[in-house]
């Protein structure tokens, strides 16, 4: 061959990865085993390679879905109420192959696929005007010190080591919010590095169940390393085996404003998607 038909070549774009799994089965699960998957169904891109396999038992559809459409835990709320019941309760065993080594993200509109062949899942999104927190800048020419911009040159980890954190408390993964031992008992902290302001504010609102979606109104562009503390409000009981809320801690909004140098306004409207769901039914036989 020619050295300009190879040239040619180069040039081609590579095949994109096919939106379906090679093979698949979903099957009822009766056990009261624990839950479990190779890759996390948590909102997020981070995963480590599985070689093309999908594998999670014990999981209900509703966590399927979630998967499949990378919903945060607020947009899950909102999913809930329009699934029947035995899609909440009943819990199923997801087998799959894909070609080549797909990441967690290229396995979520694979998943789509799935569960439109298999259980007739019709969904569609719908834009509308909500009452909405607008996450911004306290003041509009700093950050607070705990939020600073991603170090270009800072080395980052996309897949999942051992228990890793660098100095100063940040995690050593990237792309991903996560907990963080906290300084007092009654806390939560949350870190991450090399994330968008979008990320962030998505995030915010499932935690802590506020009461409208969150969005980013900073003006901050590029990725974010961050880490605040707070105490939460459960809002009632604290879960079992989880310590009571410090009473000294500081409240969400505090943490927002005195650590990352943001708050949240209320009293907004925006324009926010929302998954329907047309359709659904339980899955077919393999």
């Amino acid at each position: 061959m020619s050295r300009a038909k190879l040239f040619l070549l180069a040039l081609l774009p590579a095949v994109a990865l096919s939106a379906e799994f090679e093979a698949a089965s979903i099957k009822i699960n009766k056990t009261a085993d624990p839950a479990k998957s190779n890759i996390p169904l948590g909102p997020g891109a981070v995963n480590a390679a599985t070689g093309g396999l999908f594998s999670a038992t014990g999981y209900p559809l509703v966590a399927y879905i979630a998967f499949a459409y990378d919903l945060a835990s607020d947009e899950i709320r909102l999913l809930i109420p329009q699934l029947p019941r035995w899609a909440l309760d009943d819990r199923y065993d997801v087998q799959a192959r894909a070609a080549g080594n797909p990441t967690k993200s290229q396995m979520r509109p694979m998943m789509q696929s799935l569960l439109a062949e298999r259980c007739k899942l019709a969904i569609h999104k719908e834009t509308r005007e909500v009452p909405v927190l607008e996450l911004v800048l306290v003041k509009t020419d700093r950050t607070g010190l705990l939020l600073q911009a991603h170090p270009p040159d800072s080395a980052c980890l996309t897949e999942p080591p051992p228990p890793l954190a660098l100095a100063g408390g940040f995690p050593a993964i990237c792309g991903e919010i996560g907990g963080m031992p906290p300084s007092a008992a009654g806390r939560q902290r949350v870190s991450a590095r090399n994330v968008t302001m979008a990320t962030f504010a998505k995030y915010l609102a499932g935690p802590q169940r506020l009461e409208a979606p969150v969005l980013d109104k900073t003006g901050l562009t590029g990725t974010f390393d961050l880490m605040f503390e707070y105490t939460p409000d459960f809002h009632g009981p604290p879960p079992p085996g989880v310590a009571p809320p410090d009473p000294d801690g500081p409240t969400v909004q505090a943490a927002l404003r005195e650590q990352l140098g943001l708050t949240l306004e209320r009293g907004k409207k925006g324009a926010v998607d929302f998954l329907v769901v047309d359709h659904v039914e339980r899955p077919s036989g393999n």
